[in-house]
């Protein structure tokens, strides 16, 4: 068939937009229920007047994303912001062409929840319309509909559905996706792989509750549709693990499902289940590879040492899943004595339960002197431990690193490039290293799980949590008065206050509460990466990314 180019037409003009889908949930007859709020275009728009639509608008090139074009939209068009509005979802961009205004329109979904009074919104009643609509109303999701009787701008419904996954999942799998997705976003007690496990967790809870009556391929989509909602809209900034073990699940799924061609959905639901549970098993030996690779490595530390002692110097910061467990089998399980140096991090103050954890660890000495002991448990019986905690702040990097072997850091996701996301403060830490004892070793140790689908380091999301965790700390009784009052001038939900000047009443200053979660540390800072496969270069992570980009757009390009 001949393009509209080869047929003389002339090409459709290509814009990104966002749509933005502002909800709030109600209660009727003892049920909490969704409305979603739809904008009727005015005459004086350029295209689809007075046709029910949401919130939308062009992706300027000074748009540093969607996301941030989509709050920019929603402030000019109704002047609601961050204080009455949350993000909620959003969903699998997709294209629109519309020949009839020649026009091909990508579009970026989102999902917004208005906030009530009782967390500092101010309501619908704060919803003032600019010139582009003439009205707007509340309606029922599920009653949104793409045709010419219900008058709404082309595919409305389509990205609805991209966003209100209740539409294609039913009540009762979309309810269970909706709880695991909160239960994803508001743990920060959890690990990268930690998550990773809970997602899948998540997806076999949602199968088990999916429909087994519709037709197998129509229900193989909706699967592969509730991942890509378990990857992008729980904690995105730990996606790279998430978005690994679910590839792995979809891959063994359709291995399985495959074998029953033909078959009863409740058949394929069954085989996805038992893949399921497989999986989550199968994970725990990768732990268990990390830790020889570690053990390996520290081997080889102590024996290429000149000073032919057998403790190993290391500095690490917070608390990751990943380096308790293998620190724990070494201390546990190898004759490794440990100087460890943890830098504790705020504002949530994990480096105490690696501390613990450790701790706990330690063999204790044989109570009798009969039974024969190894060298390596007569060396642990006189003054020196086996194993050597000190935690430091984390602003005392360049101390904890003094004479340091190793630099020992985790990572939540790692680029095509090399380059390693991780809790902030590891930066820092390796810089303070690089500077006070240049002989230390950086490693990286991870799950292969962890490496992102190409695209640079920048492009990550940035996640910036409440500043709350922070400001807490402020107001806590072991403060003295003077920073309790301080603390105190600050609001207890936003980011920022302003102070106005008596004389200058038009003029504000604004404090800003920054609470970045993690960091991005360059690949030429990194000595080596470690992982359940052993040692890893970064070709090898380069090849690893490019392998799970085109399955991410295998499993998910039409969704």
């Amino acid at each position: 068939m001949a393009s509209a180019r080869e047929a003389g037409k002339p090409a459709l003009q290509q814009r990104p937009v966002v749509s933005s889908f502002l909800y709030k949930f109600v209660d009727e007859n003892g049920e909490r229920k969704a409305k979603v709020a739809l904008f009727k275009r005015s005459g004086q728009v350029r295209t689809y007047q007075y046709r029910w639509a949401v919130v939308s608008g062009s992706i300027d090139p000074e748009d540093p994303s969607p996301q941030a074009a989509a709050w920019r939209e929603i402030r000019e068009e109704t002047t609601l912001t961050e204080s009455s509005l949350e993000l909620m979802r959003q969903g699998k961009s997709y294209v629109l062409p519309d020949e009839s205004i020649g026009r091909e329109w990508t579009i970026f979904p989102f999902a917004f929840r208005l906030k009530e009074a009782s967390e500092g919104g101010k309501g619908e009643d704060a919803i003032q319309l600019d010139w582009e609509h003439e009205t707007w109303a509340w309606y029922d999701p599920f009653e949104v509909e793409d045709s010419e009787r219900f008058g709404a701008v082309p595919r409305l419904a389509e990205s609805l559905r991209r966003v209100w996954f209740e539409k294609d999942l039913g009540p009762e799998a979309g309810a269970v996706l909706t709880k695991g997705l909160e239960k994803l976003k508001t743990d920060y007690g959890s690990g990268a792989r930690q998550l990773a496990g809970n997602a899948l967790e998540i997806l076999s809870d949602i199968v088990a509750k999916m429909d087994t009556h519709q037709p197998p391929e129509q229900w193989w989509t909706r699967v592969r549709f509730a991942s890509w909602h378990i990857w992008k809209n729980g904690r995105e900034s730990m996606g790279a693990a998430v978005l690994s073990a679910l590839l792995s699940a979809l891959r063994g799924i359709e291995r399985r499902i495959r074998q029953l061609n033909g078959k009863p959905v409740a058949g394929w639901r069954d085989a996805a289940l038992d893949e399921l549970d497989r999986l989550v098993v199968s994970r725990r030996d990768a732990a268990r590879a990390i830790t020889v690779t570690l053990t390996n490595f520290l081997e080889k530390q102590m024996a290429s040492d000149s000073r032919r002692v057998r403790t190993v110097k290391v500095l690490t910061i917070s608390e990751s899943s990943t380096i308790t467990c293998a620190l724990r089998e070494v201390v546990a399980n190898s004759d490794i004595s440990l100087d460890l140096r943890i830098l504790e991090s705020r504002p949530l103050f994990e480096g105490v339960s690696l501390a613990s954890e450790l701790s706990k660890q330690v063999p204790s000495p044989q109570a009798s002197t009969n039974e024969p002991i190894s060298e390596g448990e007569q060396r642990h019986t006189g003054s020196a431990p086996k194993l050597l905690i000190t935690l430091y702040t984390d602003a005392s990097s360049a101390l904890a690193s003094d004479n340091v072997d190793v630099v020992l850091i985790g990572s939540v996701r790692i680029a095509e490039t090399g380059a390693v996301s991780n809790k902030t403060g590891s930066l820092p830490a390796i810089l303070s290293a690089k500077h006070v004892s240049p002989k230390a070793k950086i490693v990286i140790i991870s799950e292969t799980e962890k490496v992102a689908t190409p695209g640079a380091a920048g492009a990550h999301v940035v996640e910036n949590n409440d500043p709350a965790q922070l400001m807490h700390a402020w107001t806590a009784g072991f403060n003295g008065e003077r920073i309790r009052t301080a603390a105190g001038t600050l609001p207890s939900r936003h980011c920022a206050f302003a102070q106005h000047d008596n004389n200058r009443s038009n003029h504000a200053a604004e404090v800003h509460v920054s609470n970045v979660s993690f960091e991005w540390i360059p690949p030429d800072l990194i000595d080596v990466y470690l992982t359940e496969r052993g040692q890893l270069t970064v070709e090898d992570i380069a090849k690893l990314s490019e392998t799970l980009g085109t399955e991410e757009e295998r499993f998910f390009r039409d969704i």
